[in-house]
């Protein structure tokens, strides 16, 4: 394996890397947001969709606009589109949680948080951590854009081999783009299955 290709797998998993831990903490926020306040959960779950919904070339261009060039605004991109899956997880999650069980820890004096912390989330927690999954899976992809907004990672090997239109480049950075995508949907998949095994 050359540094180069080292490097850019090392790049790429930094920005993926970065990107989900934030999104998956704003997500998830959000999420307990669209949970606690009803009258905000559909503009909460319309506003992540909407985000989904947009080009991802378009998102990065406007954020190029307000941002610069660089790893700081693909990374904000990664966590705009990242966020969907999460949030509606989330939310899905802890209003699947049984009013039996809910019930049963307010009878015992537990205040909403402790509900939330000790109850609702781990109850929820396969289907949150199915939704960061999604978000991790995808972010692999979409992080290839970021060459062209002056970010670093795999992508730039892909772009450096369509210049020079040579085919081996062009592999060796999008092969181990869908290998790790593979190999993350794959393990997670196994975890997920272990945690919902464990819920029930």
């Amino acid at each position: 394996m050359s540094s180069v290709l080292l490097q850019g797998i090392v790049e790429h998993m930094i920005i993926v890397s970065i990107a989900i831990l934030i999104s998956t903490v704003v997500g998830v926020i959000l999420g307990v947001i669209s949970y606690w306040v009803r009258f905000l959960d559909s503009v909460i779950l319309s506003i992540s969709e909407v985000l989904q919904t947009i080009p991802s070339l378009a998102l990065l261009a406007l954020l190029m606009i307000i941002f610069g060039l660089g790893n700081i605004t693909i990374v904000i991109g990664l966590v705009l589109y990242a966020l969907l899956p999460i949030v509606r997880n989330t939310y899905t999650g802890l209003k699947t949680v049984s009013p039996h069980l809910k019930d049963a820890a307010r009878g015992m004096g537990m205040s909403k948080m402790q509900r939330l912390f000790k109850v609702e989330i781990p109850l929820s927690f396969p289907l949150i951590f199915s939704g960061i999954k999604i978000a991790l899976v995808n972010s692999l992809s979409v992080a290839v854009m970021g060459v062209l907004i002056g970010a670093k990672g795999l992508g730039t090997i892909i772009y450096r081999g369509i210049q020079s239109r040579n085919m081996e480049t062009i592999l060796m950075g999008a092969i181990p783009v869908v290998v790790m995508a593979l190999a993350f949907d794959f393990g997670m998949s196994k975890i997920e299955k272990k945690l919902i095994k464990r819920a029930k």
